[in-house]
């Protein structure tokens, strides 16, 4: 019987895909010649398995396309893009798990899969489907991130990812046991360890690492703060990496006594794409593992070259249980040029800049919910916490934008409304509300990521 750890193919996977010192004088040296050879050879063979799923074939032929008309990176445009939708979809056809995998080797054997499931946030979860080789693979690049970032085998790392169905608490604590020698805290959500026992324990241990979505971490500082602990000090932090989302990074560096702050991104079909280095200027795509294109909502066509638009991945790695090709993440980002300077020759993403399918659209004027955020940091007064409320009002949608504010100004609320409205080109409703008054509607203490929109339409 074949086993995860035998399927996994550790050394083999460590060799083909290097992390730490391996990978700077490795895969980061690669010319684009070189790296675009590797990247085909990888490409074909998760071509090749994407013709044995049904969906692939179902939702190829539909465009048009047959087995040999995709034989290079170059001929990825003729493709249609995939979405959650499309996935979903499958899953409603057949059911339970859809038909976007292959469970079944060739051979009548079965792969040894790991299921989990997204976050369920827009309704039915969807299945995840990770083969032993292609889950250790994108945990061996997150550790690749975390060692570029600065860990140490001596640092205590405190995760506040969260375990359930959905795969971020395990695929982070994989990541670190696997393929790091740091000590890890998987703490989880704050339903999972409640906040003020998280950072007891961060106290106790010494936790120099923090590991999540930059929301929580800020909550977690002040819950800090209000216990008698000094960020920073009496948790001694000197690295945080996570989800930045909108921008905080100063903010939540402040908040842990100036501690450095790095982001990555990624999704749950795909793992860890692209990660910051030291100079924290863009993010680094693993371009031996991924090919990313930025591409226009809703028409699957790349952008001009710098323009924001959907961050489209080609996973070429996942060639077992579940081919990735095309995946419309509907995240926007754009692309950078390399950096000449940092000793990795891979192109980088700007980061995380919103959701298109959560954009909102009013009088003409696109709002992203989460850059908002980013904004209301800025305000004396304001905790970071909000949510936004989309309704109808005489026939025009209004966005409503609930802050959590626990100042004593009493123009503030007409203040901040201006505020915004200079920023975004289009006035928003204001509501006040008072601390951690709008966590029941974000779910900041049990979500892997709060809520930051609520359709009432």
């Amino acid at each position: 019987m074949s086993r995860y750890f035998t399927q996994a193919d550790f050394p083999g996977l460590n060799k083909a895909f290097p992390i730490g010192d391996a990978f700077m004088s490795g895969p980061a040296q690669l010319d684009p010649e070189q790296l675009r050879a590797l990247q085909e050879d990888r490409f074909a063979r998760v071509v090749a398995r994407a013709w044995q799923i049904p969906f692939y074939c179902r939702h190829w032929g539909r465009a048009g396309a047959e087995p040999g008309d995709i034989t290079s990176l170059d001929d990825l445009e003729r493709l249609p893009v995939v979405t959650k939708e499309h996935l979903m979809a499958s899953v409603e056809v057949v059911p339970p798990y859809g038909d976007y995998h292959g469970m079944t080797r060739a051979d009548g054997e079965r792969y040894r899969t790991v299921l989990q499931t997204t976050s369920g946030t827009t309704g039915v979860p969807q299945p995840l489907f990770f083969g032993a080789r292609d889950r250790e693979v994108q945990n061996i690049l997150l550790a690749r991130a975390y060692l570029l970032q600065g860990l140490k085998p001596s640092d205590v790392v405190h995760s506040i990812y969260g375990f359930g169905m959905v795969n971020g608490g395990h695929y982070i604590r994989e990541a670190i046991l696997h393929h790091t020698e740091a000590l890890l805290l998987s703490a989880g959500t704050g339903v999972e360890t409640r906040s003020r026992q998280q950072v007891e324990l961060m106290h106790r241990f010494g936790v120099t690492v923090l590991v999540g979505f930059a929301d929580y971490m800020l909550r977690l500082a002040q819950t800090a703060s209000d216990t008698g602990l000094v960020p920073g000090t009496d948790i001694p932090l000197r690295m945080i990496s996570g989800h930045l989302g909108h921008d905080v990074r100063d903010t939540l560096s402040d908040a842990w006594g100036g501690v450095l702050v790095y982001d990555w991104y990624g999704v749950g079909d795909t793992g860890i794409i692209a990660a910051e280095g030291p100079s924290q200027e863009g993010l680094y795509v693993w371009e031996d593992a991924h090919f990313v294109e930025i591409v226009t909502p809703g028409s699957g066509k790349p952008v001009e070259p710098g323009e924001p638009g959907n961050i489209c991945v080609t996973v070429l790695f996942k060639d077992t249980v579940y081919p990735i090709i095309r995946f419309d993440t509907q995240d926007v980002s754009s692309l950078l040029p390399p950096d000449p300077t940092s000793g990795i020759n891979f192109q980088r993403i700007t980061g995380f800049s919103g959701r298109s399918d959560n954009m909102v659209k009013l009088r003409g004027v696109n709002v992203y919910p989460t850059s908002i955020g980013r904004l209301l940091l800025d305000y004396d007064g304001t905790t970071g916490e909000y949510i936004c409320r989309l309704h109808t009002t005489d026939d025009q949608d209004v966005l409503t934008v609930i802050v959590e504010y626990v100042g004593s100004d009493p123009g503030f609320k007409d203040s901040l409304a201006n505020s915004l409205r200079e920023q975004l080109g289009v006035r928003l409703g204001i509501e006040l509300v008072g601390q951690s008054e709008t966590a029941a509607l974000t779910g900041v203490e049990d979500r892997q990521k709060p809520r930051r929109l609520i359709d009432d339409r």
